[in-house]
């Protein structure tokens, strides 16, 4: 799985992901957020309002069962954390 990362300093999204499925097929904003000072994978979702006047959310990707969907979420965290090590974040000051 090929990931690229980049920086997005806003509030608690720490970095923004586009993974290539297959060659040449990308699936983009997968969201990296701090909460509590622990890391989360996002996963992009459509929200609509209903007839109801409700705000349904339906998940844009879909997985086998629970399982692989944590198990993909913690390979996509692990490799935002070695993105991270060797891509530091630049703070800037104003004086």
């Amino acid at each position: 799985m090929n990931i690229r990362f980049r920086d997005v300093s806003s509030g608690i999204v720490e970095a923004r992901a586009v993974v290539e499925v297959t060659e040449g097929l990308y699936l983009n904003e997968i969201t990296i957020l701090s909460r509590n000072g622990q890391i989360e994978v996002e996963l992009p979702r459509k929200s609509f309002k209903g007839k109801d006047g409700k705000m349904h959310f339906m998940d844009i990707i879909t997985f086998e069962n629970d399982d692989s969907r944590t198990l993909w979420q913690m390979t996509v965290k692990e490799e935002y954390l070695l993105w991270r090590q060797s891509n530091k974040k630049v703070l800037i000051y104003e004086v």
